[in-house]
């Protein structure tokens, strides 16, 4: 036993096999991290906004958990796959657009179909990219590398007060338009807010 886990020690530290384990362990915690994060949010939305038996709200939450954890697995595996593609063909040196074509090719292929688990998680990236765009506070110039620079205060203010205003204006004039998820939260903090029929019901009914 002691001779096998040595040699695949030796094997999996063998630089010749280092780029194919790199994927296979990128795929490997595409799928970790897609369950840990996917799992908690699906069972807290079942639970909250959930219709159905508690059968249909658990088939949801492994539907949904096993959808994420899948997408983000292949998606890892095929960003790694190409970038090292390119890298190879360019003698071993990575170049800038390296991530932008392993990037838009894994987004098409696992994140280009529609539904629901893939457009919250191009929403999410979305909304990441966008506020990337913002002016940055200024800082010193010790300023850790690891650490991000946060946002201008008074440009994100701005920010803030713009995108709740769409937000608002959205659901109130085409609430069609917006992600299913939003909408069923905001229906709960707006229209709820309008509807009671006794005291009890002003104060600790959800309906």
């Amino acid at each position: 036993m002691a001779d096998i886990q040595g040699a695949l020690t030796r094997l999996a530290l063998d630089p010749a096999y280092h780029d194919i384990f790199t994927i296979l362990k990128g795929a490997r915690n595409g799928l970790v991290y897609g369950t840990k994060i996917r799992f908690p949010h699906a069972l807290v939305m079942s639970i909250l906004f959930g219709r159905g038996s508690a059968r249909d709200r658990l088939r949801f939450v492994f539907k949904a958990t096993k959808q994420h954890a899948t997408n983000l697995m292949k998606f890892v595996a095929i960003y790694k796959g190409i970038t090292i593609l390119q890298r190879r063909t360019n003698g071993g040196k990575p170049r800038s657009i390296d991530s932008f074509l392993g990037g838009l090719i894994g987004g098409w292929v696992v994140f280009g179909k529609r539904n629901a688990v893939n457009e919250q998680i191009v929403l999410y990236c979305t909304a990441r990219v966008v506020s990337s765009l913002l002016p940055r506070q200024k800082v010193n110039v010790d300023w850790p590398a690891h650490k991000p620079i946060p946002t201008d205060k008074n440009v994100f203010q701005y920010f803030a007060a713009i995108t709740w205003a769409l937000v608002m204006w959205n659901f109130a004039e085409r609430r069609q338009s917006l992600q299913n998820g939003l909408v069923n939260s905001m229906d709960y903090l707006y229209v709820n807010a309008e509807k009671w029929n006794s005291l009890r019901n002003l104060f600790w009914h959800n309906a």
